[in-house]
């Protein structure tokens, strides 16, 4: 098997150096090249397309951003982005996942090289997935319009529930794009770090025109109101009377995604049962399989994103394996699957 050819684009020469190490020191990882800046990094990807690249924000004489966006209008690649955390660089993330990053790490930023090294697993495991991914840079083409005014269906009180991880902040928001019509509510678990879900939810806030924020404890799940689990915590959905409330939670077991995706799945069978709607989307490993198989138990619907609009097929066909899903759709018909079935119980 062919070794993971990486190209790293940083200007920092002692990040460079961390990252290479931390890379190189995996046998199915090979530092192919070192750019200090875009111009450079077009230079390598000419004479030898990598697997994957690592890439900063922050560089001189072209930010990653705007390299980000030319190299996916020009030869689509799996880039990781890899910077340190500042409110705006959080922001800055969120629009580098909207045009085709599969995932980002963030750079310490005291003591860079210890910091760098702790973080050597989960830069490995992130190279190793991107590897592994389809880039989507097109699927947000047809972008909504900001603040974008439509017509709204009043339907059913059923609450959408949708978990998601790699790949799917762009595929999030697609169908966040299609849903002009109103439910009893949406809550979102997407597997992402503490910060950055809060720079996720008001990325997504200014493009439509209902509220979009980071869950709360005691949240009321209302119509047009859409709430992403915070990063570093689980939320659950609980009903009191006639209202669904987020009950969050911390984290105990290590080894689970946070926010996890099956916390939230079983939560909602538990409460809504029948009056709900799960989706589970692109993402590594199966976290949400079993969430979702216990909604669709209850009585719930429950769709699964194809296979050909993934950036990873995992968390999707294990849901599938498992049983646990009454369709496979793309991110264009889910929107449409989910109006035709909660018009059935319209206001």
């Amino acid at each position: 098997m062919k070794p993971i050819r990486v190209l790293i684009v940083e200007d920092s020469p002692v990040v460079q150096t961390i990252l290479k190490r931390i890379l190189s020191s995996r046998p199915d990882i090979v530092v192919m090249g070192v750019a200090s800046d875009a111009f450079e990094a077009k230079k390598w990807i000419m004479r030898d397309i990598p697997d994957v690249i690592t890439l900063d924000i922050e560089m001189p004489r072209m930010d990653g951003i705007t390299f980000l966006k030319r190299l996916m209008s020009y030869r689509p690649i799996p880039v990781i982005m890899i910077s340190s955390y500042t409110h705006k660089n959080s922001l800055r993330t969120m629009e580098a996942l909207e045009a085709g990053a599969v995932d980002f790490v963030t750079k310490p930023s005291q003591d860079v090289e210890k910091g760098l090294a702790e973080l050597r697993d989960e830069i490995i495991a992130k190279v190793r997935t991107a590897a592994q991914s389809r880039v989507k840079a097109d699927l947000l083409k047809h972008k909504p319009e900001l603040k974008a005014e439509k017509e709204y269906y009043k339907v059913s009180s059923k609450l959408i529930a949708i978990g998601a991880s790699t790949g799917g902040p762009q595929v999030i928001q697609k169908l966040l794009s299609g849903f002009f019509f109103q439910t009893k509510g949406i809550v979102i678990a997407q597997h992402m770090a503490a910060q950055y879900t809060k720079a996720f939810a008001e990325r997504l806030n200014s493009l439509f025109p209902f509220e979009v924020r980071e869950a709360c404890d005691m949240d009321r799940i209302d119509q047009g109101k859409v709430l992403i689990a915070p990063g570093g915590k689980h939320i659950r959905v609980v009903r009191e009377g006639n209202g669904y409330f987020i009950k969050t939670v911390e984290a105990s077991n290590t080894r689970q995604q946070c926010p996890s995706a099956d916390i939230l799945f079983h939560s909602v069978a538990e409460s809504a049962g029948p009056n709900a709607v799960g989706i589970i989307l692109t993402g590594m490993g199966e976290d949400g399989a079993d969430g979702i198989l216990a909604m669709k138990k209850a009585g719930a619907y429950t769709i699964a994103q194809d296979e050909a609009s993934c950036v990873v097929f995992g968390m999707p066909n294990a849901a599938i394996k498992r049983g646990g899903i009454d369709v496979v759709a793309s991110p264009d018909d889910i929107p449409v699957l989910v109006l035709a079935k909660v018009k059935k119980q319209q206001i």
